[in-house]
């Protein structure tokens, strides 16, 4: 089975305390591979650091859009130079929040298109955050796609099927966390069920999110065995089925990433 969690955050609190029993319980129930995911540039290095210990972790770079009022002056160049490490395969978390609006809005816009223009030159993907901002996030890549294309995905998608059905349109894949398993969450389920079988990839987004039946607790990447039986039964497939083809479409995308 090549279930890949493909977004997690390994240094945050409640997983960098006990990390390397985290990613053993991981191994355990099946997990693969591991993308840990970075969100300001004080992070990097340490999230390099855990993806050149660990053979089956990777590391991307970059700066959320809650982060991005502190590096509004980041420019191509910091970034090129990080994602040159050859455990670093993607880009971000990047793109934009209005629902907490922690950064300006036009900050967080053009932070973003730096990001993309850095995933345009090395070819990396772009790992997307959007909350409560569709219209703009779907200008803003309709429009540097028109520059160039580049490598995407939507991380952990709870946006409308519109939204969906236009990224997918645009080339981007889509990342399902464990809120597709949350009673309320019909609208991603249903989503999720549609999604083309080579564009969907799985997450935990630990530690936050955890999916049915460990809401409640910290999130840690082996719920991702969790998340992708969910999906399987909304699917008609299995588990190991959906792992195999989520684990595929990882590779494909990250074309970086090997084990």
């Amino acid at each position: 089975m090549m279930l890949i969690d493909s977004h997690c955050h390994l240094n945050y609190k409640g997983l960098i305390e006990d990390q390397a029993q985290v990613l053993e319980r991981a191994r355990e129930t099946g997990v693969r591979g591991f993308l840990n995911i970075s969100t300001r540039q004080s992070e990097w290095a340490a999230i390099v650091a855990t993806a050149e210990r660990e053979s089956d972790v990777w590391a991307s770079i970059g700066i959320h859009p809650h982060e991005a009022d502190a590096h509004a002056d980041l420019g191509e160049a910091a970034l090129l130079e990080a994602a040159n490490h050859h455990r670093v395969i993607g880009i971000g978390e990047t793109g934009l929040d209005y629902f907490y609006d922690h950064s300006d809005r036009q900050v967080q816009q053009d932070l973003f298109r730096v990001h993309i223009r850095v995933a345009r030159e090395t070819g990396l993907p772009l790992i997307i955050h959007t909350r409560d901002a569709e219209d703009d996030t779907t200008r803003i890549i309709e429009d540097e796609m028109g520059k160039g294309a580049f490598p995407a995905l939507i991380h952990c998608f709870t946006a409308s099927a519109d939204f969906g059905k236009r990224m997918l349109e645009l080339g981007l894949s889509i990342s399902i966390s464990g809120i597709v398993t949350f009673k309320n969450a019909k609208d991603l389920q249903a989503v999720a069920a549609a999604l083309p079988e080579d564009r969907l990839l799985v997450e935990t987004d630990a530690p936050f999110l955890a999916p049915v039946p460990h809401r409640g607790k910290t999130c840690e990447p082996a719920f991702v065995v969790d998340t992708c039986a969910f999906v399987a039964g909304l699917r008609g497939t299995t588990k190991e089925d959906l792992a195999n083809v989520t684990g595929a479409n990882f590779f494909r995308l990250f074309t970086k990433a090997s084990l």
